[in-house]
């Protein structure tokens, strides 16, 4: 816990957050680390969201917050212009006039232990946790239980059925909702998750010999090409879901190693906003004839 009552500086802020989930340990293709922001400012109050949107950013000036730390970033892809005409520059000229530093931990806090899947693995009470996708030994994030996902027990077995039925109480909830492939009544004791996009990890999820994975945004013909040859039963959630659970713990080292007044968005960033299930056959409306 920080012993000054004089508000940390977004340097600082900076400083502690990257001994936690260092740039080193992001993707090549990542963009990770101080977006915008004075770094001599100050920093009382912080908002912690998964997306830069235009809610979350009125979110944070409604808040009066200092710094934005985001789990997504926002600029993943090269921009020309940040011109306010533009559904980026519009963010950016509106955080600036705000005076509210942006920060992003992106696949630096997906690997990092405690990270990203380590907080989803809470919100099902896994143990004997270990990594799904652990890095090669010559990368930056090798070693100490570090890696994309974790493995771990469940605390009693469940069906498939019944986890899936679980998931959707234990996660934050989304229209999406949480959908499973697989036998319905195939019994699940270990389980893999992986916050975010997980379909490059079905192989690891089947070399792993778990009875199934939780991730998000899985594909129709990757899912089907894995059951066909044996892979545990997926299940799949809302992309925002698995990474939301992460926002709690990234605000507990925000406020006990910093002392800043932290929140968190619970504003559903999901892009999907309508869900319709098909009727049951017997709610189905009869035939009309002409």
């Amino acid at each position: 816990m920080r012993s000054t009552e004089t508000p940390p500086t977004v340097a600082e802020v900076v400083a502690e957050l990257e001994r936690r989930y260092p740039p080193a340990w992001a993707q090549e293709w990542d963009r990770v680390g101080l977006v915008l922001g004075e770094p001599e400012a100050q920093v009382r109050r912080a908002l912690c969201v998964v997306d830069v949107v235009p809610e979350t950013v009125a979110e944070a000036v409604d808040a009066g917050a200092d710094l934005m730390v985001a789990h997504h970033p926002l600029m993943l892809r090269g921009v020309s212009s940040v011109a306010p005409t533009t559904y980026k520059g519009r963010i950016v000229h509106q955080l600036i006039k705000a005076d509210i530093a942006l920060y992003v931990a992106h696949t630096n806090a997906d690997v990092a232990e405690p990270g990203v899947s380590d907080a989803l693995a809470a919100r099902f009470g896994l143990t004997g946790l270990r990594p799904l996708h652990p890095p090669a030994g010559n990368e930056p994030a090798y070693g100490a239980g570090r890696g994309i996902g974790r493995i771990g027990e469940l605390p009693e077995p469940m069906t498939l059925a019944e986890l899936t039925r679980h998931a959707s109480v234990v996660l934050p909830a989304t229209v999406w909702g949480v959908r499973a492939a697989g036998d319905p009544q195939r019994a699940v004791r270990t389980l893999a998750v992986s916050g975010g996009s997980g379909d490059s990890f079905l192989a690891a999820a089947t070399a792993a010999g778990v009875d199934a994975y939780l991730t998000a945004d899985l594909r129709h013909h990757p899912t089907s090409e894995h059951l066909a040859t044996g892979g545990p039963a997926l299940l799949d959630a809302a992309h925002w879901a698995t990474e939301r659970p992460w926002l709690d713990d990234l605000a507990v080292v925000l406020r006990e190693a910093l002392g800043v007044e932290t929140l968190v968005s619970d504003l559903e960033t999901d892009p999907w906003t309508v869900h319709a299930a098909p009727p049951a056959a017997d709610d189905k409306e009869p035939d009309r004839e002409g």
